[in-house]
């Protein structure tokens, strides 16, 4: 089996036509749409990714009767689980290439902010004209204004493919940009779904006109193009935009009517506005009302703002700490990205979560931010520069610190908790009532039932919510790379190792400070189980499946393996390296962990598989390793492997 991972730094371990002519099968199990075009003439099954974590085995068998995969078909029907929209698949392709430049942007703007900034009455947070550090700052803005055109550039693409891409940047580019439509704000994130969608859709509907052959050629590339670039962009200027620009306008005067009122009202209503699209026209409404405030000597309702902006990227971010399960490896890192750049008051670092799923982020962050204001309204806190976050009460702009920080913190633990409970809600209501599952993200949402990783791609490094593609249909578990010959599923997995291996075939020190010398000592302790008969032809054999490629799993783990009639039947060895063997893993650590499994020719099926597949399973679990490195002697390493069933 080989397993290709696309997770958030690309595809990793890439199918090569040899792997694919080759394969008996295609396993996809994925959340987002793949190119299947790699894959004509294959049998190929389509899942869910939830499908793919909970049900190997059960996909293995299936695939043998999927249907062979033709060329100029569309995606295969989905054939288990839930299949997701094309509509969220296309949100979330969006998303995941729009994090980077969130991140970046973010991260270069907070790091040139703390940095070289300075408060300043007039100007908030200013960083000195022509220093290095307003260079790094306008790097990071030339970020954070692309981020926009991405999510809606990629939403399109996602919908109407290549075609569609120009005029999904450009629509997207167009609605960030409120002086095209007379409007102060631009529409933010919620604008670019707006267009990318449009956009999609449009070439789709574009793509279904008759035209002569003769202008076949130069419709992807030119026609489609410009027609629906130039349709979504007045579209868009025209009928779109004014609305944004009037929302815009009577969102102000309507707030201006407010000044008199309650100060925990006004505070509730600041903080819903500033966290309902975080630079949209509603969110730029509030914080340009509050600026506008600071030079009539009025500064709470400034200090209601600042305690609100930087309540999203918080609580987004303690929430992919809560519940890490309901996250993906991609969005952990965005949450870690998002808590530094809320402590600098940049809202945007909340972008990505909010994209991914408004219907459950958007009211955690309103709540949030409606909760953070209204302390701070009613305690009175006030800003004395036009920007949000816990650098400007550090830098001293602020008064009534204490309480600043209470509404800080109160509100993104709201948002927080509040983001956790409807994530959990939303996919137990998905799946049926199910239990929830981990890996929200560029993926899709999905999870593990149970702690231990799922066997298929042992030793990957792909997030949770990889799409993955599997070769080879009758291997249920190897390594990228490790190259474990195909053989039949099987067995139960009650007592893996009862009767192959023994206290004779362990050894707690291993001797040999290489591969070969390694093997060499390995293949002498099975022998002591009277199975070996030729443990020159073991060694042989192990050292040519060895030439194929590494079975270094990574994680100090080796696992050696022949299958040769040089022994009578099927034996199981362990030892440990203190200095560790070099096996060539693809993770670059050396071995400590070395088991070694030899089957006969006759026997190589359901049970070689079934010990190599859940021995590699077991050996995922850190605390597992854990107690197998410090076992004291035989006996106790014995107690241990055990565990495995």
């Amino acid at each position: 089996m080989k397993v290709e991972t696309q997770g958030s730094i690309g595809a990793e371990n890439v199918l090569t036509d040899n792997d694919v002519s080759t394969a008996d099968g295609i396993i996809v199990a994925a959340d987002k749409d793949v190119d299947l075009t790699r894959f004509v003439g294959k049998r190929v099954l389509t899942v869910g990714v939830a499908e793919g974590i909970r049900h190997p085995e059960r996909l293995i068998e299936r695939v043998r009767s999927a249907p062979v995969h033709a060329a100029g078909s569309d995606r295969p029907p989905v054939e288990g689980g839930k299949e997701r929209s094309v509509g969220y698949k296309a949100l979330m392709n969006g998303v995941s290439y729009m994090i980077p430049f969130v991140v970046v942007g973010g991260l270069l703007i907070a790091i040139s902010l703390s940095l070289g900034g300075h408060t300043d009455p007039s100007g908030g947070l200013v960083i000195p004209k022509d220093s290095f550090w307003m260079d790094v700052n306008n790097i990071g803005v030339i970020g954070f204004t692309l981020m926009v055109p991405i999510l809606s550039g990629y939403i399109a693409y996602a919908v109407g493919d290549r075609p569609a891409l120009v005029p999904g940047m450009i629509g997207g580019w167009i609605a960030n940009t409120g002086s095209l439509y007379d409007s102060k704000a631009g529409a933010g994130f919620i604008g670019a779904i707006v267009t990318g969608f449009l956009a999609g859709y449009l070439v789709l509907w574009i793509k279904k006109v008759k035209v002569p052959r003769f202008v076949q050629p130069i419709m992807p590339i030119i026609v489609i193009p410009i027609v629906a670039t130039t349709a979504l962009g007045l579209f868009f200027i025209y009928v779109i935009g004014k609305p944004i620009s009037w929302v815009f306008e009577h969102l102000t005067s309507w707030l201006s009517g407010m000044t008199g009122t309650s100060a925990i009202l006004l505070g509730a209503i600041l903080g819903l506005m500033i966290a309902f699209d975080m630079g949209g026209p509603v969110n730029k409404t509030a914080f340009l009302f509050g600026t506008g405030l600071i030079a009539t000597g009025n500064q709470t309702v400034m200090g209601m703002c600042a305690a609100a902006i930087p309540v999203m990227p918080l609580g987004q971010g303690l929430a992919t700490l809560i519940r890490r399960r309901l996250y993906t490896e991609q969005e952990r890192e965005t949450g870690l990205a998002a808590l530094f750049m809320g402590c600098f008051g940049i809202s945007e670092g909340a972008i990505p979560f909010a994209a991914a799923r408004p219907a459950q982020v958007i009211p955690a962050n309103m709540l949030g931010g409606a909760v953070a204001g209204a302390i701070a309204g009613v305690a009175g806190v006030e800003d004395a520069v036009p920007h949000g976050g816990p650098i400007v009460a550090v830098l001293g702009a602020v008064s009534g610190v204490p309480m600043f920080f209470v509404a800080v913190v109160v509100g993104s633990v709201a948002t927080a908790l509040t983001t956790v409970a409807l994530v959990d809600i939303g996919e137990r209501r998905r799946r049926g009532g199910g239990a929830p599952v981990a890996g929200v993200g560029a993926g899709g949402p999905e999870s593990k039932p149970e702690p231990e990783p799922a066997p298929v791609g042992v030793g990957g490094r792909g997030a949770p919510g990889a799409d993955t593609a599997v070769a080879r249909q009758a291997v249920v578990v190897s390594s990228p790379g490790a190259g474990v010959e195909p053989v039949e599923a099987g067995g139960s997995g009650e007592g893996v190792l009862s009767g192959y291996l023994t206290e004779e075939t362990v050894k707690v020190r291993l001797d040999a400070r290489d591969k070969e010398g390694a093997i060499r000592e390995m293949a002498e302790l099975l022998a002591r189980a009277g199975e070996v008969t030729d443990v020159e032809e073991l060694v042989a054999t192990a050292l040519r499946r060895e030439a194929q490629g590494t079975t270094g799993l990574g994680e100090e783990i080796a696992i050696p393996h022949a299958k040769t009639d040089a022994v009578t039947a099927p034996v199981v060895g362990f030892a440990r390296s203190a200095e560790g063997v070099e096996w060539g893993s693809l993770d670059g650590t050396k071995a400590r962990l070395v088991f070694m499994i030899a089957v006969p020719e006759a026997a190589a099926g359901d049970e070689h598989l079934r010990i190599l597949a859940l021995l590699s399973r077991k050996l995922m679990d850190p605390g597992f390793r854990e107690r197998l490195t410090a076992a004291p002697d035989a006996g106790a390493v014995l107690g241990v492997l055990r565990e495995i069933r």
